[in-house]
């Protein structure tokens, strides 16, 4: 059930290089003692996840700076503030981050906190029997399939290469079951809701239950809203607009028009003119592209489809290269970005069941432009 988004094509290998440690049977044992793999995640408000494969430390916010250290996929660092520095040879980003070690490019850090939550006493009643959504509050956190056989690309793809199963910082899921195991530690069963079928447990202190209230609508009453998408590859910029009026500005990224080896390919681009919202889901699973080159992501957050592809605004958590062009159609934006607009446009999505679909004419007009 998975909706075909397209995205910059990645190394698989690249994306998914978890860590060295190997499951073995671990991956398909749900009553396992949960411990966490990153107990020495710095003690920091702020902090930043690595997400790609392999990054530089630098001396200064230049990619032509000495190299004083060497960090991997889902190393974790403490975030003290984003500077402007030397955009890097056929990149576009000048943001760089600035930790107690050195200077790392800003687009291979995901924004990230360490808020560890109290897990729930029980899981309320909804239309679809008990279960809450819940979000993803840590840098990450080991999940376990419940199932024998993933049905996922990316687990599939996890397994195969004795790589660790993770969820990251801003997902949402669903989750509709919990147990204690033997040391007392809760576990909340996972199962997505608009996915491929997988189901995982992991420690319910990972995930923070979302609220009602947290999902009412912005402005309800103000008929008059269109969302302006200027794609140009320079702007990269997302605008709320009542009436005349500019409610929200934030960078997005757009597709990208070119490939890794600088040819035009218009099909990725994200489609300009008028388009109609015409569903919204809290999280959906999101997969697409081939073999290789593709990508399988579960718990994108904050989904607000436009175009009857597939194309849609949404939660990222897998890049932080905002301001610059590099999917395959979406609009990419950051959480608290997405989560706006999700709640701003119409229609309006309830907690419960949390997916809207609607028909011609459609929500609120989605206007694609480029200069």
């Amino acid at each position: 059930m998975g909706m075909n988004f397209w995205y910059q094509p990645i190394s698989r290998r690249d994306f998914l290089k978890l860590g060295v440690l190997t499951l073995g049977s671990l991956a398909f044992r749900p009553w396992i003692e949960w411990q966490q793999l990153a107990a020495d995640w710095p003690d920091a408000e702020r902090l930043g996840r690595i997400c790609v494969g392999k990054v530089d430390i630098r001396a200064r916010p230049s990619a032509d700076s000495p190299s004083v250290g060497v960090l991997y996929e889902d190393a974790v660092v403490v975030w003290l503030r984003e500077v402007v520095g030397e955009v890097p040879a056929g990149r576009q980003s000048r943001r760089w981050v600035e930790t107690p070690d050195g200077y790392i490019y800003a687009p291979s850090v995901q924004p990230v906190r360490n808020l560890p939550n109290t897990p729930v006493n029980e899981l309320p009643q909804t239309s679809l029997g008990k279960g809450m959504w819940v979000e993803v509050t840590v840098p990450h956190v080991q999940i376990f399939l419940e199932n024998r056989e993933p049905a996922s690309p990316w687990l599939k793809y996890v397994v195969e290469h004795g790589l660790i199963p993770r969820l990251y910082y801003s997902q949402i899921l669903w989750v509709d079951g919990m147990t204690t195991n033997s040391q007392g530690q809760v576990l909340y069963r996972i199962n997505e809701r608009y996915g491929p079928g997988d189901v995982f447990w992991a420690a319910a202190e990972a995930f923070r239950p979302l609220t009602v209230e947290e999902l009412t609508p912005i402005s309800p009453e103000v008929e008059d809203k269109r969302v302006v998408v200027d794609v140009t590859p320079t702007r990269q910029m997302l605008y709320c607009y009542e009436g005349k009026t500019e409610v929200y500005a934030c960078q997005i990224s757009s597709g990208a028009k070119w490939d890794a080896a600088g040819n035009l390919v218009e099909k990725w681009g994200t489609p300009l003119g008028p388009h109609p919202i015409w569903r919204k889901a809290i999280s959906i699973h999101m997969s697409g592209g081939q073999t290789g080159t593709g990508y399988d992501l579960p718990g994108v957050a904050w989904t607000t489809l436009f175009t009857g592809e597939g194309v849609a605004i949404h939660s990222t958590f897998w890049h932080n290269d905002f301001g610059t062009p590099r999917s395959h159609g979406c609009v990419n934006c950051a959480p608290e970005d997405a989560k706006f607009v999700f709640r701003w446009t119409k229609p309006i999505v309830p907690y419960d069941p949390g997916d809207v679909t609607v028909s011609m004419p459609g929500g609120t007009i989605v206007e694609v432009i480029e200069a």
